[in-house]
C-alpha cells in the first residue's frame, strides 16, 4: 500500500506525525534540561534512549512510511512512561497520566488493534511491576503499587479505551456522513456548473456556453489567418408534428438531432442547442464561405432521412443561416444576431435551404422593425383608412358589394404599399389587431350604407391566415356586427387558400359557426394555391374569386381562358358563385359572361376608393343600374367608365 493510501485509511498525515514528534522532543527537551539541572541521571538517561526512536520515526516519515512512523512515536512514549514508572514511584509516578493520552491517539488516529495492542502492552507492564513489588523484587520509591492499585489502573485504563473506542466510532460515522456529504455536494455544484453551460434535455453546450467556445474558435481564426463561422439551424414545421404526436414524441426527435447532425460536420466543429427547435452550430478553421456551404449542404443531405421515432418515421427539413467572422462581425453577438437574420431569410425563401447572411438582409431587418413600429403607432394615431372597390353581377350589371382594402398613409412617408406592410404585420402578429380593426371598420360602413339607401350592398373583408391560426375570429365577427347593427348575411370572409391546406379542428368549427352565422365565405385568388376541390364541400364554400393574373390576359391566352372556363363551369356543376378580380376591358367583361362568371371587379368598372368617394359611387349606380353592359357596345361601356 502506497503511502498516500495509508494516511487516506488511518486519517493520519506527514505533518501531524512530525507534530507530534515535535510536541513530544520539546516535552521531553524542557524534562531533559530540568533532570541536567537537579542531577537525575537515570531519568536523563531515559530520555536520552527515548528520542533515539523519535529520530527514526523522523526519517521514517521522510521515507513515506507515515503510520509506521507514528506507531512508532506512541511505542516509545509507551515505555519511556514504563520506564519512569519503574524507576521511580510507581502508580504514584505522574506520567502515569500519559496513558490515557497515548491511547486515545493510538484510537484516533490507528484503530482498534493498536489501541489494543498498547492497552496490552501498559497492562502486561503494570502487572509485571505489580508482581516484581509484591515479591520484593522491585521496590519503588513511593509506596501504593500494590494488586489492588493495579486493577485500579488497568480498570481505569479499560474504561478510557472503551470510551475511546466508542468516540472513534462515532466519530468515524460523522467522517463518513461528512464524506457522504461532501461527494454529494460536490455532485450537485458539478450538475449546477453542467447545467448552467448545457441543455438539459440533450447535453449538448447552451448559448453561454457556445459564446464561450466561440471565443477559442475566433481566436484561432485570428491567429491562422482563417475565418469561423456560425450556422443557426431551426428545423421545418417541428411545432405541427410536436403538437400532433405529443412533446414527449418531440422531446426524442429532438434527441436525435446532435447524432444527425455530427455526421455531416467535422470534429473540429460543435454543436450547441439554443432552445426550443434551434440549434448553432460552431464552424472552426473555414477557408472561405464555400467551407461553410459544403458543411450546411451536408446537414440538408442528413435532414432528408427520415427520424424513426417509435417505429415511426418522421420526415424534417430545416433552415439554417451562415454568418462568418470577421467578414460578418467581430463578436459572438453580432454573428448570432447575423446568422438568425439569413435563417428567416432562408425561411421566407421557402424552407428547407441555407442562406449566408450579407449586408442587404440587414438593412430589410431594420426596415421592417421601422416599418412594425411605425404601424403599431400609426394604428394608434388613425393613420389607417378603408378604401373599397366595387363589385357588380354581370348579368344585371348591378352594384352588388365592394372588397375592402385596407390603405396606410403614414404621416411623413406618405402612402405605404400593401405589399411592404401587409406580410411585415403577419410576421409581427400586429395583423390581428389591425385585422379587428378592418372588420369593425368595414361593417360599420356598411351598415351606414344600408341606411343611406344603398341597398343590401354586400362587404368582403380579407382574413389573413395568421389571424386563422391565432384563433379568434368568431369572436371578432359576431362583435363587429353587434357593434355596427350589420346583418350577417351582408358580410363575406375571403379566405386565402394557404389558409385553409393548415386547416385543424379549431378551423374547421369556426368556419362552420360562421355558416351558421350566416356570413359568406370566398375563396380569394382561386387556381393560385394548393387546390383541394374537397374543402368547397366541406366549409360550404360559396363564392370563388377568380385571380387576376388569369383573367387579364384571358382575352389574348387561350390557356387563361381554358382555366377561367374551367373554374366557372366546376363552380355552377359544385352550385358555387364566381367573381372574376381585375377585368380591364371590354372584351374580357364579354368573353366572361359568355363562360357563365356570375360577377366581377375591376378598373374597367372602378379603382379601389376612399369610403367617401365609394357611397357617391353606389348611389350612382344604384339609381342607374347597367342592365346592358355586356350587350353595350365598346364605345358606351368606355362612356360609362
Amino acid at each position: 500500500m502506497s503511502s498516500t493510501s495509508t494516511e487516506r485509511k488511518s486519517g493520519l498525515s506527514a505533518d501531524r506525525v512530525k507534530q507530534l514528534i515535535v510536541v513530544i522532543g520539546i516535552a521531553a527537551a524542557a524534562d531533559i534540561l530540568r533532570n541536567a539541572l537537579t542531577g537525575q541521571w537515570s531519568d536523563l538517561a531515559i530520555l536520552g534512549l527515548s528520542s533515539i526512536p523519535l529520530c527514526f520515526a523522523w526519517g521514517l516519515v521522510n521515507f513515506g512510511r507515515t503510520e509506521l512512523a507514528g506507531q512508532l512515536v506512541l511505542f516509545a512514549v509507551t515505555c519511556m512512561v514504563n520506564a519512569f514508572v519503574w524507576r521511580n514511584a510507581g502508580l504514584q509516578e505522574p506520567a502515569v497520566v500519559a496513558y490515557p493520552t497515548v491511547l486515545m491517539l493510538a484510537g484516533l488516529l490507528f484503530g482498534q488493534r493498536a489501541m489494543l495492542a498498547l492497552l496490552a502492552l501498559i497492562t502486561s507492564f503494570l502487572v509485571a511491576l505489580t508482581i516484581a513489588d509484591y515479591y520484593g523484587w522491585h521496590s519503588s520509591a513511593a509506596p501504593g503499587t500494590n494488586v489492588a492499585s493495579t486493577l485500579s489502573m488497568t480498570g481505569i485504563l479499560a474504561v478510557s479505551a472503551a470510551i475511546i473506542w466508542m468516540v472513534k466510532g462515532d466519530f468515524k460515522k460523522l467522517l463518513r456522513n461528512l464524506h457522504r456529504e461532501n461527494i454529494r455536494v460536490t455532485q450537485s455544484h458539478e450538475r449546477i456548473e453542467f447545467l448552467a453551460r448545457h441543455d438539459t434535455l440533450t447535453g449538448l453546450p447552451n448559448r453561454h456556453q457556445a459564446s464561450e467556445l466561440f471565443l477559442k474558435t475566433m481566436a484561432r481564426a485570428r491567429r491562422n489567418g482563417g475565418k469561423a463561422g456560425l450556422i443557426y439551424l431551426d428545423l421545418d414545421d417541428f411545432k405541427s408534428a410536436n403538437d400532433t404526436l405529443g412533446h414527449t414524441f418531440g422531446d426524442r426527435m429532438l434527441q436525435q438531432i446532435p447524432e444527425r447532425m455530427n455526421a455531416a460536420l467535422r470534429e473540429s466543429d460543435s454543436v450547441c442547442r439554443l432552445g426550443g427547435d434551434e440549434f448553432l452550430i460552431l464552424l472552426d478553421a473555414l477557408e472561405d464561405s464555400d467551407a461553410a456551404a459544403d458543411v450546411a449542404t451536408r446537414l440538408l443531405a442528413q435532414f432528408a432521412e427520415p427520424f424513426e421515432i417509435n417505429g415511426v418515421d418522421v420526415m424534417t427539413g430545416c433552415s439554417m443561416g451562415i454568418a462568418l467572422y470577421p467578414d460578418d462581425g467581430e463578436n459572438f453577438e453580432t454573428l448570432l444576431r447575423h446568422a438568425d437574420t439569413a435563417m428567416h431569410t432562408a425561411k421566407d425563401a421557402g424552407r428547407n435551404s441555407f442562406k449566408l447572411f450579407d449586408a442587404s438582409m440587414n438593412r430589410e431587418v431594420m426596415e421592417h422593425m421601422r416599418l412594425n413600429s411605425a404601424m403599431r403607432n400609426g394604428l394608434l394615431r388613425n393613420e389607417f383608412s378603408l378604401y373599397f372597390q366595387p363589385q357588380f353581377d354581370l348579368t344585371s350589371g348591378r352594384i352588388v358589394g365592394a372588397e375592402t382594402l385596407l390603405r396606410w398613409r403614414h404621416v411623413d412617408l406618405g402612402f405605404i404599399s400593401p405589399a411592404d406592410f401587409i406580410p411585415i404585420a403577419e410576421k409581427s402578429g400586429l395583423i390581428v389587431p389591425l385585422g379587428e380593426w378592418v372588420l369593425q371598420e368595414a361593417c360599420r360602413h356598411a351598415a351606414q350604407w344600408k341606411a343611406l339607401g344603398l341597398g343590401d350592398l354586400v362587404v368582403a373583408v380579407n382574413v389573413s391566415p395568421v389571424q386563422i391560426r391565432r384563433g379568434g375570429v368568431e369572436g371578432m365577427v359576431r362583435s363587429a356586427l353587434a357593434l355596427s347593427g350589420l346583418s350577417a348575411t351582408r358580410l363575406e370572409l375571403e379566405l386565402t387558400e394557404s389558409s385553409i391546406l393548415h386547416e385543424s379542428v379549431e378551423f374547421s368549427r369556426t368556419i362552420a359557426a360562421l355558416r351558421e352565422m350566416g356570413v359568406g365565405i370566398a375563396i380569394d385568388d382561386f387556381g393560385t394555391g394548393y387546390s383541394n376541390l374537397g374543402y368547397l364541400k366541406k366549409f360550404e364554400i360559396h363564392l370563388l374569386k377568380i385571380d387576376q393574373s388569369f383573367v387579364r390576359r384571358m382575352a389574348m391566352d387561350r390557356n387563361d381562358e381554358t382555366i377561367v372556363r374551367a373554374i366557372t363551369q366546376m363552380a355552377k356543376g359544385l352550385r358555387l358563385r364566381t367573381l372574376a378580380e381585375g377585368i380591364e376591358d371590354v372584351s374580357t367583361l364579354r368573353l366572361l359572361a359568355k363562360l357563365g362568371c356570375d360577377a366581377g371587379q375591376g378598373y374597367l368598372w372602378a379603382r379601389p376608393m376612399p369610403a367617401s368617394e365609394f357611397i357617391e359611387f353606389a348611389r350612382q349606380h344604384v339609381a342607374r343600374p347597367i342592365a346592358s353592359q355586356v350587350q353595350n357596345t365598346h364605345s358606351e361601356v368606355a362612356q360609362f367608365v
